[in-house]
């Protein structure tokens, strides 16, 4: 039986890095160049993966010595069932997440993909507010922001160039001799469609930070 163990981010960070590999031997670049290339790529897929078993480390690494299209594709298939999906969240769930937001419009969870996605992440447009929910340190939490659409910009979730919003949510801590009135936001662009940004994200550190920042 095959025992999950690849996240999305991790997935994407290998597809990107062995993608690279794939592209250099596709345009008949120099043998040591490909060598560099698929050095650089087992350093920063065996980074993504502080613990691993021996048979994990050899299922990841099966893309050493492949130069051929097929054979990367045939790679990538071969790590499929190794994905961990996100765990799955239900409407209630999310409506206890944002407890104030009585008429929330939560997004529909049959068609998402939970094997393709490192967050849950959408807008209400009605309001203007753009909702993530996480998993993080073992507990579900969710945070909701001001959504303000800009021009084409990068996000700071994916490091992708795209159609970007300012998301802005309202920290939760306060000082302990903040007036009543007190508060404080924080603001990143990120991506409008949280589906394409699942699909670049390649680290979720940045994401974690964010939400403590927000959340503590």
């Amino acid at each position: 039986m095959n025992t999950p163990f690849i996240r999305n981010h991790q997935y994407n960070l290998i597809k990107k890095q062995v993608g690279q590999l794939q592209h250099a031997c596709n345009n008949g670049a120099d043998p040591k160049v490909i060598e560099a290339v698929e050095f650089n790529a087992l350093c920063k897929i065996s980074d993504s993966f502080p613990e691993l078993s021996d048979l994990q480390k050899h299922t990841l690494e099966k893309f050493v010595g492949l130069r051929k299209t097929e054979e990367f594709q045939q790679y990538f298939f071969s790590l499929e069932p190794y994905l961990e999906a996100f765990s799955q969240v239900t409407g209630k769930k999310i409506q206890k997440l944002f407890p104030k937001n009585k008429k929330l419009k939560t997004p529909n969870l049959n068609v998402i993909d939970h094997h393709k996605i490192s967050y849950l992440g959408w807008v209400d447009i009605a309001t203007q507010k753009l909702f993530i929910v996480y998993h993080l340190n073992g507990q579900t939490v969710g945070i909701q922001g001001r959504y303000t659409p800009a021009s084409k910009g990068v996000c700071f979730l994916c490091n992708g160039i795209g159609d970007v919003a300012l998301f802005s949510a309202i920290t939760k801590y306060k000082p302990a001799n903040a007036s009543p009135d007190y508060y404080k936001a924080i603001g990143n662009y990120m991506c409008v469609d949280s589906e394409e940004c699942n699909k670049k994200i390649t680290d979720v550190a940045v994401l974690e930070k964010f939400l403590h920042e927000v959340l503590y």
